[in-house]
């Protein structure tokens, strides 16, 4: 495209435009007052009036828009015959693919809450033989139980099998363990482990849904076979060393004064954790976090949060976890 002024004909500067517009209106316009813009006579939008060379005359805006146009029309018209040799050219093989392999989508980024729930909901409406479910943190709110209880019931009534697993707090949810003994009377199990993964919903082992962001209002959908297979190997070795939920609760028994839980609250403490980061770890709240750190701390005689860390090290603690 012809360059002039610092800009092409689809975007005249302001001056031009105000000159043109003019010419448009008067007819003719004097060639002096035209020096401003350039464009106008390089863009052939003024042209000489045959009859004083001292005038310049306006191009017809319907014919210098036409005069523009042919050239883009006539090459999307030949893109056009392009695209459709391609098409043509191209479609005996797409065929042989759909019939060999179905193409899905791999990884799908859901956003927003409704999204994620609706992929999730029409997976489970789509679930023929089982799901795997991984849902960290202590007890559910009491509407998401009752809405977990209705869905189910209509897994439980189409003989899909489903084990999930919680963390060792939901031991403490009173309503929790009531969605427990009722989902007991289907091919539900539910287990649980002191430390989970993210959330993790499988069906079939062909979907899995995954979290993409910490406020879980990004997921990802999962078809990839390889990736689906790894996570369903990662539940599997999460569900072996789980312990049922309605049994007794796993934590190891007290030694000199030390739950089992602030034992486990000792080895990230070392580790350098802080107390959000241990309570979203272990399932609970912060609050009851700093609670078992200060029985902890109190059991060991600490004064200070680095002593603690000192005195838990010593004390030889963590060895009789190994």
């Amino acid at each position: 495209m012809n360059q002039t002024h610092g800009h092409g004909v689809a975007d005249l500067c302001e001056v031009g435009r105000q000159l043109y517009a003019e010419a448009l209106r008067l007819g003719r316009i004097p060639r002096a007052d035209v020096s401003p813009a350039p464009c106008l006579v390089e863009f052939s939008l003024l042209h000489p009036d045959p009859d004083d060379p001292d005038w310049l005359r306006p191009v017809s805006p319907i014919a210098a828009l036409a005069q523009r146009l042919h050239p883009i029309e006539r090459e999307i018209q030949e893109r056009r015959h392009l695209a459709i040799s391609l098409t043509d050219s191209f479609e005996p093989f797409m065929s042989i693919t759909a019939q060999d392999r179905p193409t899905t989508h791999a990884i799908t980024v859901l956003e927003g809450i409704p999204r994620i729930n609706e992929a999730i909901q029409r997976a489970t409406a789509e679930c023929r033989s089982e799901i795997l479910t991984v849902q960290p943190g202590g007890g559910r709110p009491e509407d998401v139980l009752n809405q977990a209880v209705e869905i189910g019931h209509g897994i439980i009534e189409r003989g899909i099998v489903m084990r999930t697993l919680y963390q060792h707090t939901a031991r403490h949810s009173q309503g929790t363990l009531e969605y427990a003994e009722q989902m007991a009377q289907g091919k539900v199990e539910i287990r649980t482990l002191e430390e989970l993964i993210e959330r993790l919903m499988i069906f079939d082992r062909e979907v899995a849904f995954i979290p993409a962001q910490d406020d879980r209002r990004v997921a990802l959908e999962l078809r990839h076979p390889g990736l689906v297979q790894y996570l369903v190997k990662v539940f599997e070795q999460l569900w072996r060393r789980a312990a049922p939920l309605l049994a007794q609760t796993p934590y190891a028994p007290p030694t000199d004064g030390i739950s089992g839980v602030q034992r486990s609250i000792a080895h990230l403490l070392v580790e350098g954790h802080v107390d959000e980061a241990i309570a979203r770890r272990l399932g609970m709240n912060v609050r009851t976090c700093r609670a078992h750190i200060a029985k902890l701390a109190a059991a060991l005689g600490s004064g200070s949060r680095a002593q603690l860390g000192y005195l838990i090290a010593q004390s030889g603690l963590l060895d009789k976890d190994s």
